[in-house]
């Protein structure tokens, strides 16, 4: 089969192009497809949508030749506090304290905005031999032979290429199309996302505050004064708050905001996302594999989602290049299957622990209310739990992928 590239991407949101520079620098040429226009997206002024990078994200992204372009965008996060509560109430006298200075490695994590790191992306792919960026193009059909892998765009162009990965989010079209089916459940909450600007300076403190409806993180962003907002209540409460105008929207979630902050007022656009847990059932087919959201999603409960993504970026970058370099066909089974048999099982960890963090704290039974308050306290006051907590969501683990250990492969 004669190849127009030896992988190609589906998705170009942020796991697809961090896949396509990994794989590229490994030696092999890549195609990233995206159907949104690029230059939309990394133009766009602040709407206050933002992702909490951890530490292991930070080196692959260094080594990949993005963190350069981004470094003096992001804001470094110092503390995380985690309270348990009730809206208007302020939080309970247990309560959960990370701080970076038990930390070696430095922050614990860092905030980027989104605008900033698709531009970091695209920046680094624009400049990356071995990659080509195909924006405003879709797949709508793709077909698999022994020897490689075809799809077809909505432009009538066929590519062909030895694998095929999906970073198509959680409605994968590349998963379906393989005949991959998923499991999960919706949690019955909805997600209101937005940015604020607030009279205190943050100091680098990110905050969860967990309520009976679901909980609310404040997430700092650079300069001080600005904080990003996910801010989880019942589909039925959410749907009515986004309903409501900005001042009506914001009197909703000062009781639950608190005044630690001082004076708070709207400064981004206003989202929704609703929430589920999702899990591919398999994360490969033949000469197919499934990255990011199109594999797992999870609940935005410790802001891991797209750190999950990442470690499938360098456990399926790492197999990939290493085959190359031995002569093996990347496509193919036994290959992928190491992929599959890496990240299967942490991301499903993951995954279910979220869902159980979520379910603990997302009720108001006076019993579990107890426990968990206690339970924080009791972390909080051991100091070599807490560090393993900080350590575990910083992803400084052992068996890290070699780019999430700031590692060229």
């Amino acid at each position: 089969m004669e190849r127009d590239a030896d992988i190609l991407i589906v998705g170009g949101g942020l796991n697809g192009p961090a896949l396509g520079l990994a794989l590229a620098q490994g030696g092999l040429r890549v195609t990233v497809i995206d159907a949104r226009p690029a230059p939309s997206r990394a133009e766009a002024g602040f709407d206050g949508r933002a992702y909490a990078l951890a530490i292991a994200s930070k080196r692959l992204l260094s080594v990949i030749g993005v963190w350069a372009r981004l470094a003096d965008k992001v804001q470094p996060i110092l503390k995380i506090k985690a309270s348990d509560g009730l809206a208007g109430q302020g939080p309970a006298p247990f309560f959960l304290t990370f701080d970076h200075a038990e930390l070696e490695e430095g922050p614990m994590g860092f905030m980027a905005e989104d605008r900033f790191l698709y531009a970091a992306f695209l920046d680094a792919m624009q400049d990356c031999a071995g990659l080509t960026l195909l924006s405003g193009e879709s797949v709508v059909d793709q077909s698999v032979t022994g020897a490689g892998v075809a799809v077809t765009l909505a432009s009538g162009r066929v590519l062909k290429a030895s694998v095929l990965v999906g970073c198509d989010g959680r409605g994968s079209g590349t998963a379906a199309r393989a005949g991959i089916k998923r499991s999960g459940w919706g949690y019955g909450q909805t997600a209101l996302v937005t940015a604020i600007r607030h009279e205190h300076d943050h100091q680098g403190i990110a905050h969860q505050f967990f309520m009976p409806a679901g909980p609310l993180a404040i997430l700092p962003l650079p300069g001080g004064h600005h904080s990003s907002i996910v801010w989880s209540e019942t589909d039925a409460t959410a749907q009515a708050i986004q309903a409501l105008p900005d001042d009506q929207y914001l009197q909703a979630l000062r009781p639950r905001f608190g005044d630690f902050l001082g004076e708070i007022a709207l400064a981004g656009d206003r989202f929704t996302y609703p929430l589920s847990l999702s899990l591919a059932n398999s994360f490969t087919a033949p000469r197919v594999a499934l990255v990011g959201d199109a594999a797992h999603g999870v609940h935005p409960i410790a802001g891991q989602g797209l750190n999950l993504g990442f470690r499938d970026v360098g456990a399926l970058a790492q197999v990939l290049v290493e085959a190359h370099r031995r002569g093996e066909d990347i496509g193919a089974p036994d290959v992928l299957e190491r992929y599959q048999r890496w990240r299967r099982f942490d991301s499903t960890a993951l995954a279910l622990g979220m869902d159980s963090v979520n379910r603990l704290f997302s009720n108001d039974n006076p019993i579990l209310r107890a426990g968990r308050d206690i339970g924080l306290g009791l972390v909080n006051a051991i100091p070599a739990l807490r560090r393993g907590f900080m350590r575990q969501a910083a992803g400084l683990k052992a068996d890290v992928p070699k780019l999430l250990a700031g590692k060229a492969i």
